[in-house]
């Protein structure tokens, strides 16, 4: 008899490459997909999440192009925007430290910066001496609101804000920005000049140790902060939450101070420009640092709203893929909440605040909420409030008394139907069907009411009493 010989079983460990690359994978998966379904809270994992979302957020948001966009209408603007600059700085006293910082920081271009220079002051001396005094202020406020306007619209993009400034807060809060935001621009860009010459005066003795230049330049970057910060907490339409708009803020700042640093130093290499662009060679470089600062200060926005809004986006996938029992299930279960906390005379919450109290996905309960809207079940409570995703939710009448599956038949019912010519002859058999359906649901659960459905605070379940 032949004895055969079985194949002992492959007992050796994987090689070290495979094992990284293993590695690797699980670090992939987890860090594009898999971080979203994990509920434990820390600040790794959030930190996780708002470099996932706003990766995705930069790719599908076409920030490129917003950036080239900003860059057209920014030099449409400049002449006024630098006109209002040197204004707030000849108010403040030390409008000539702004013309010899931009003079210092960009000498290769003394020819086109006095230009631009000579433009400013014709500008300011025509928009306030006889007829242009008026004109002129009206053209230069209209710029700059079309300018913030524009940049508003995209931050709202990017915010998933649907509504926008009514003209009342559009007027004084462009207003309060463009007397605010330009002030911190000039201390972050003159401070240091300002601040050496002040002590030079007072002390003329004292003698600029490289920590003192080093905490004038710090000073500098504190201000670029602050007015990056503002910029994210006052533009868009929404709650923008101070620490979210100060973290995006200090990454802008640091972003910025690096490509001007960038900008600044390729000053020197203008110059073998000059032969080929003659007096406009400066002009390709500011174009590329315009459209740089842009697309710094949009994905700084894109940052913001991620670092706020990681909570929105768990199990997205799951819910894109979500089953209709279980859909009708969480919506059955948040109207419970809204009709019970109603009966019961308890606040009304906002979709926010269903979500984070009952432990449910922000983005589902967004759209079931819509979904009841749109059924005529609930409505959002009027108030003052511009953005209307923060409005609280009650029902539209009393609902505690009724049988929860002739809700659940209105919901299946809504919307649109019988438009596709013959297919309820074509399809009796199927029509029968479904109406059998909706009798034997609305029957079986007749003694089940939406008052009757039990709800437990501490994990959201909602299961008959």
């Amino acid at each position: 008899m032949t004895n055969i010989q079985h194949p002992e079983g492959n007992t050796s460990k994987p090689s070290f490459i495979s094992r990284i690359i293993d590695k690797t994978m699980a670090v992939w998966n987890y860090v594009s997909a898999g971080v979203w379904t994990d509920p434990r809270k820390s600040w790794k994992i959030d930190v996780v999440k708002t470099l996932n979302l706003s990766a995705r957020s930069f790719m599908s948001s076409d920030l490129q192009n917003k950036a080239a966009a900003m860059t057209y209408q920014t030099i449409l603007a400049l002449v006024p925007a630098l006109a209002l600059l040197f204004a707030i700085a000849r108010g403040f006293g030390f409008q000539n430290l702004i013309k010899s910082q931009l003079f210092n920081t960009l000498s290769s271009q003394q020819r086109i910066l006095e230009v631009a220079s000579n433009y400013v002051d014709s500008y300011l001396a025509q928009s306030s001496e006889g007829l242009f005094v008026g004109v002129g202020i009206v053209f230069l406020l209209w710029t700059l609101i079309s300018l913030l306007g524009n940049v508003e619209s995209m931050f709202n993009n990017i915010w998933n804000v649907t509504s926008d400034r009514t003209i009342w807060r559009k007027l004084t809060d462009y207003l309060a920005i463009c007397l605010v935001l330009p002030v911190l621009m000039i201390c972050s860009s003159g401070i240091n000049i300002m601040m050496s010459s002040a002590m030079q005066k007072i002390l003329p003795e004292v003698v600029f140790t490289p920590v003192m230049s080093f905490l004038l330049d710090l000073v500098s970057w504190v201000f670029s902060w602050l007015f990056f910060s503002g910029v994210y907490l006052l533009i868009p339409n929404a709650k923008v939450k101070i620490l979210n708009a100060l973290i995006a803020g200090l990454l802008a700042a640091v972003g910025f101070q690096v490509v001007q640093w960038l900008f600044v130093s390729g000053q020197m290499y203008v110059s073998k420009y000059n032969a080929i662009y003659g007096s406009f060679s400066f002009l390709p470089l500011f174009l590329i640092w315009l459209q740089l600062v842009w697309l710094i200060t949009l994905t700084g926005a894109v940052i913001c709203y991620s670092s706020q809004n990681i909570f929105r986006f768990s199990f997205e996938k799951q819910i894109d893929n979500i089953s209709g029992d279980y859909r009708r299930r969480v919506t059955l279960g948040i109207f419970a909440i809204i009709v019970q906390r109603f009966e019961k005379r308890k606040p009304a919450l906002t979709p926010d605040g269903i979500a984070a109290h009952y432990k449910l996905p922000p983005r589902l309960v967004d759209e079931t909420v819509n979904r009841l809207i749109a059924n005529g079940l609930i409505q959002r409570v009027s108030d003052s409030l511009d953005d209307v995703a923060e409005r609280a939710v009650q029902p539209t009448g009393e609902y505690s008394d009724t049988p929860a599956g002739e809700i659940l038949s209105r919901i299946e019912t809504h919307g649109d139907s019988g438009f596709i010519p013959g297919f309820d002859t074509s399809f009796p058999g199927v029509n029968s069907l479904m109406e059998a359906l909706d009798r034997a649901l609305i029957s079986t659960a007749s003694d089940i009411t939406i008052g009757k459905l039990r709800i437990l605070p501490d994990d959201g379940i909602v299961t008959p009493a």
